[in-house]
């Protein structure tokens, strides 16, 4: 060995080369050998594709200080080696020639089991997403594709993926379930998510709405049909939105904060580990962690965690990508936790999902005192990634967006130089690639079929040539106090419009105490709404060809129907509300938005304002070339959306 080679050794500077990886994969065992898919369809420079199906078991050591934030893992039951294991489903896609790919690992964290990365940047059909290509997308940019069971709260649908975690036999503890119906029935039955240890000391009360008072009235009543399901029967005077909440002492939790390991650990075998049992070894030098809604949600409580440090102090993911998540965590790392809970409009504000801290930037929680943010901990090992927040526009009005970009005291918030934020106006929540507008019997009006696939693509392709060092993607996107775009819900809309029934209605952030049951409100926070133009869409964010040439106002809130919450908000969805045919039909209406006829004398005028729009979002970097000539030929067979 020569000196210097002696001296590097000895600073630690060449332990990754010299000793071998420790990973937390116990084993790795695949279901049988790769399989090519899609009927061996080449996918340009990335060739043929192959799918890998593995279940992963992780050990961890409860002494380990970066599983100390896992909660009750210490009381978890243990290997002969002192550990506590879990065991994770793996889905690999990747170039059957690892040499043709791009060396980028794209792992999506599942939402409930299932993969909707490739709906999203491909698609494909959720339902059948490996077994269609659609654009083909991602295989063709030549990532390989990972998704990790990371969820045991739930079980599994063939091709969907989970996790198998300890139990805590015997412990038990008090847990609140909300329940709502939104159907027309006189009785429903509803799982619950943990056993009851004693039926018997259940309670149950019911709200018309979160901010009402709970009541008993004479004929609420409920029985167990099981230890785990209940049939609650709806009292007189309670519609089909009404909110039901069950108190009850449940027991024999699972250790639900291991998911957050469980990705971190696989994530980090698949990159670093060079022993034969990885599959990617030598494959893969860069990776992203994306996810969907409940999966957004777990990316950020994942940074906040500080388990985008594996457990030899390496980055996990050198970029995090949280879709529609807005201002939210998850309520998992905690005893009776649940992963699948997020309120939605008319349900409780308070549960542990909506928790501070809510932004990328340090802040203060003036009812706490607490400064905090959700890149504390990694900023402190140096393991922070750069993170692409991605919301639809859905989420300022469902899901407390404006708290990435706002303080707690109401005033614009600058974000960090290794964090963009993008809104896609008009979008729902997520629809469904190819999606047509139709009616909910729970919404008010019809839903909204935009979907975020197009921009998202761009998106992509910008954070992975930004983790590759390579070039900065554009800058943020999205509504803000300092632009005049963001803004008190009452002076959204600048001009009352009888044809869209606009009153303010979103969901709002709260501060709760939750050492009791049911929690405590403490105060609230300012939450701030987009600003809309006289059609009733957002000025701000990345405005689609349907968006800036529409032919009917694509809302991103829809009011409930009567009978189902009537005034508060359709949960996820958009709404879509079309423009008069002419300029008579209009005034007959009383409908100020300017007709179809009055905005395009021609089809081939809507084609060309449809054009334009689509090049101007080329031009700065938010739609790809490909995408923005679908979209004009979509125009021109009169099929864009809606």
């Amino acid at each position: 060995m020569t000196p210097i080679v002696r001296y590097l050794f000895a600073a630690g500077l060449l332990m990754p080369l010299l000793s071998p990886a420790q990973s937390q994969v116990l084993r790795f065992e695949p279901a049988g050998p790769a399989e090519i898919i899609l009927d061996g369809r080449e996918f340009g420079a990335a060739g043929r594709y192959e799918r890998i199906t593995a279940r992963a078991t992780i050990a961890l050591d409860p002494a380990n200080p970066r599983n100390g934030v896992i909660a009750d893992l210490a009381l978890a039951p243990r290997n002969a080696q002192g550990q506590v294991e879990a065991v994770a489903d793996v889905t690999i896609l990747r170039p059957a020639d690892p040499a043709r790919g791009n060396g980028t690992m794209l792992l999506e964290v599942p939402n409930r089991g299932r993969k909707l990365a490739l709906p999203l940047f491909n698609g494909s059909p959720t339902a059948a997403s490996e077994r269609e290509a659609g654009n083909g997308f991602l295989f063709r940019q030549g990532y390989t594709l990972v998704w990790v069971g990371w969820q045991g709260d739930f079980r599994p649908a063939p091709g969907q993926l989970g996790i198998t975690l300890p139990v805590l036999q015997g412990v038990s503890g008090s847990m609140r379930e909300e329940l709502q119906v939104d159907a027309n029935r006189p009785s429903t039955v509803a799982a619950l998510h943990y056993p009851a240890a004693n039926p018997s000391d259940a309670r149950l009360t019911v709200r018309h709405r979160w901010d009402g008072p709970r009541e008993t009235p004479p004929d609420l009543s409920f029985r167990f049909t099981a230890q785990d399901r209940v049939e609650v029967m709806r009292p007189a005077g309670f519609d089909a939105g009404a909110i039901y909440e069950l108190t009850y002492t449940a027991r024999d939790p699972q250790v639900l904060g291991l998911g957050f390991a469980a990705i971190r650990d696989v994530a980090s075998f698949l990159r670093h580990e060079t022993g034969g049992t990885n599959p990617l070894a030598g494959q893969v030098w860069r990776s992203i962690g994306f996810g969907v809604s409940q999966s957004g949600r777990f990316l950020r409580d994942f940074l906040y965690l500080g388990f985008n440090e594996d457990t030899q102090g390496r980055a996990v993911f050198d970029g995090l990508m949280p879709h529609v998540a807005g201002g939210r965590r998850l309520f998992m790392n905690t005893r009776f936790a649940r992963p699948d809970k997020a309120p939605r409009h008319l349900q409780d504000p308070a549960w542990p999902a909506d928790a501070f801290p809510f932004t990328y930037s340090e802040v203060l929680n003036p009812f706490t005192g607490e400064r905090d943010s959700l890149m504390r901990r990694c900023r402190l090992s140096s393991t922070c990634p750069r993170v692409m927040h991605t919301d639809t526009e859905y989420e300022w009005w469902g899901a407390r967006a404006s708290l990435v970009v706002t303080d707690l005291g109401g005033r614009h918030l600058d974000l960090p130089g290794d964090v963009r934020t993008y809104m896609v106006t008009g979008a729902p929540h997520f629809a469904e690639p190819g999606a047509a507008t139709r009616t909910l019997a729970s919404c008010a009006l019809p839903v909204s079929p935009v979907h975020a696939g197009a921009p998202m693509r761009a998106l992509l392709g910008h954070l992975e040539a930004w983790v590759r060092g390579e070039s900065e993607p554009p800058a943020n996107r999205a509504p803000s106090l300092a632009a005049g775009t963001l803004v008190d819900p009452a002076q959204a809309l600048p001009v009352a419009l009888r044809s869209i029934p606009y009153s303010g209605i979103h969901v709002p952030a709260a501060q709760s105490d939750h050492s009791v049951v049911p929690p405590r409100e403490l105060g609230r926070f300012p939450v701030y709404v987009p600003r809309l133009d006289l059609d009733g869409m957002a000025i701000a964010g990345i405005r689609l060809p349907a968006v800036e040439a529409p032919r009917a106002s694509l809302l991103a809130w829809n009011p409930r129907a009567s009978g189902y919450g009537e005034g508060m908000l359709c949960p996820l969805q958009g709404s879509v509300v079309p423009f008069a045919a002419s300029a008579s039909a209009r005034e007959a209406a009383g409908d100020l938005r300017p007709s179809l006829e009055e905005r395009y004398e021609t089809p081939a005028a809507y084609v060309a304002a449809v054009r334009q729009a689509a090049e101007r979002l080329v031009g700065e970097r938010l739609l790809l070339p490909e995408d923005a000539a679908a979209m004009v030929t979509a125009a021109e067979n009169g099929a864009l959306s809606p």
